[in-house]
């Protein structure tokens, strides 16, 4: 007779060692990430002197000059808008190549079919600091250079091979049937792709929409390579004249921080219903 397999044990039957052991650690990790977060929050309601001061005191007398100050006596505004424009272009346009290109890469066997699929991998492996130049080079040779275009295409570089291959795994778990079933009622590749496909996919695309704008909304390294002038600057390089070398404006930097975070935290509150089904569906085939 054969023993019978040992059984996982379940959440009820965890002891209570491991059980706090598993809570004290998630604890401790979400200290260290809503740390920083906190302290930028904090320090853009002081006074720039309490910033800088070397003592650890509280917020006596919070005070709202720091953001009043961004938003009225800066550039900021102007750079708000800049990166708005910027990063709703770059998840349109990141969104329609990356999900033409998942489900082509899904659906569809074609000459250079892996070795597409490689490119848009090996890609993921390069470190900025190597593709800035020349994609410097492309931008200038058509132009492009202090323009938000150049912005856009650069960060969809970035961004359309991750998404690429996160949808063409999400593709995977739509049956096929689905596919036929639609041609056998007269709707083309394209047609199936629009109608039938997509809507099934929403999770994926949420998942693709987020990671997109996040993409284009902070980066710096592009933007204070490609833009020259101060009226097209993105928030991420706007933010870098608060630091100049001899005299740092850590107030209006901490309260310019914050401001940047509220639209993310805002395009992550309407998408997560969609994010933890559209980051775990394309891992598995259905």
């Amino acid at each position: 007779m054969t023993p019978r397999p040992a059984r996982p044990r379940g959440r009820e039957e965890r002891s209570v060692g491991a059980s706090l052991a598993l809570h004290a650690t998630l604890l401790t990790a979400v200290v260290i990430a809503l740390f920083p977060v906190v302290w930028v929050f904090l320090a853009s309601l002081k006074p720039k002197s309490a910033i800088q001061s070397s003592e650890v005191t509280l917020i006596d007398q919070p005070t709202l000059d720091n953001y009043q100050r961004v938003l009225f006596d800066t550039n900021f505004p102007t750079w708000f808008l800049n990166s708005v424009i910027v990063a709703a272009f770059t998840m349109v346009v990141g969104m329609a190549m990356s999900a033409t290109a998942g489900y082509a890469l899904s659906r569809f066997n074609f000459p250079g079919k892996r070795g597409l699929m490689w490119v848009f991998l090996i890609t993921q492996m390069f470190p900025v600091a190597i593709l800035i130049v020349p994609i410097y080079t492309i931008m200038a040779s058509l132009n492009l250079i202090d323009t938000k275009a150049s912005l856009v295409i650069a960060y969809c570089t970035v961004a359309v091979p991750f998404c690429t291959w996160m949808l063409r795994g999400y593709f995977d778990t739509i049956p096929r049937d689905l596919d036929e079933a639609a041609a056998i009622d007269g709707l083309g590749p394209f047609k199936t792709f629009w109608y039938v496909i997509l809507p099934l996919a929403r999770p994926g695309l949420a998942v693709t929409a987020f990671y997109t704008f996040l993409t284009a909304w902070g980066e710096v390294a592009y933007a204070i390579a490609f833009i020259l002038s101060d009226d097209k600057l993105t928030l991420g390089a706007g933010l870098q004249q608060f630091v100049p070398q001899f005299n740092p404006q850590w107030d209006l930097l901490t309260a310019g921080a914050v401001l940047i975070m509220l639209p993310a935290s805002l395009v992550f509150y309407f998408a997560q219903k969609h994010l933890v089904a559209g980051l775990t569906a394309g891992g598995t085939k259905g």
